[in-house]
């Protein structure tokens, strides 16, 4: 007899990204490694996050980043720098713990004030890894919602049908109109548009004018 219990399928609709900016700061042999994170939704967000905290730190001895735009563990969107620390010693680290954090839409900035003391090369890839792991632990967290807007027009009688519809698809009502016809617009999550179009159409007998307002 084999066990029932399956791991449950991730929604690739809804993931968790930061909530907020976060950050975190440790001291290894006397260097001080300051780990910022935040939310991005375009590699221009993440640049301009970058120019912030080079403009906050910018005495520090390193200011080395990553990002992930999109969904968790996404690669088409990335990017990452050393800024001056050995190559492959802090960008690539931060990334590779962003890419197995499962929190999309993150970028981080680890920066470092030098303290005196040499980490090495195996040194330095554990602090910068180690920071961003860090800030991940407690960082405050939302979820992502990747939603469309649609429009639906239909006819008084059709009223109620419409609307026992909303909950079951998880659609989000934004507003309404009642003139000829009644108008809703609504926010669903994309992976149930399908579905939720033909479930209208058949609760209405095809008389719902459906409008796509991605």
């Amino acid at each position: 007899m084999t066990d029932s219990a399956q791991e449950p399928v991730r929604d690739p609709a809804r993931y968790p990204v930061p909530a907020q900016q976060h950050r975190v700061e440790q001291v290894i042999d006397r260097s001080r490694f300051i780990c910022t994170v935040v939310r991005v939704q375009s590699s221009g967000e993440a640049q301009a996050f970058i120019k912030a905290m080079n403009a906050e730190f910018p005495d520090a001895t390193h200011n080395c980043w990553a990002y992930v735009v999109g969904a968790p563990g996404s690669t088409d969107r990335v990017g990452m720098s050393d800024d001056g620390e050995p190559h492959g010693t802090a960008g690539r680290p931060m990334l590779t713990v962003l890419l197995h954090s499962g929190v999309g839409e993150i970028a981080a900035v680890v920066t470092r004030y030098y303290g005196g003391t040499k980490l090495g090369t195996g040194g330095l890839v554990k602090a910068y890894s180690g920071a961003v792991q860090e800030a991940l632990a407690d960082m405050p967290r939302a979820e992502r919602v990747d939603s469309v807007d649609l429009s639906v027009r239909v006819g008084y009688g059709a009223i109620g049908a419409l609307q026992q519809l909303f909950p079951e698809y998880d659609a989000e009502l934004l507003e309404q109109r009642f003139e000829v016809e009644a108008e809703f617009f609504v926010r669903v999550p994309r992976v149930r548009v399908a579905a939720m179009e033909h479930a209208i159409q058949n609760a209405t007998r095809g008389a719902a004018a459906i409008t796509l307002n991605d």
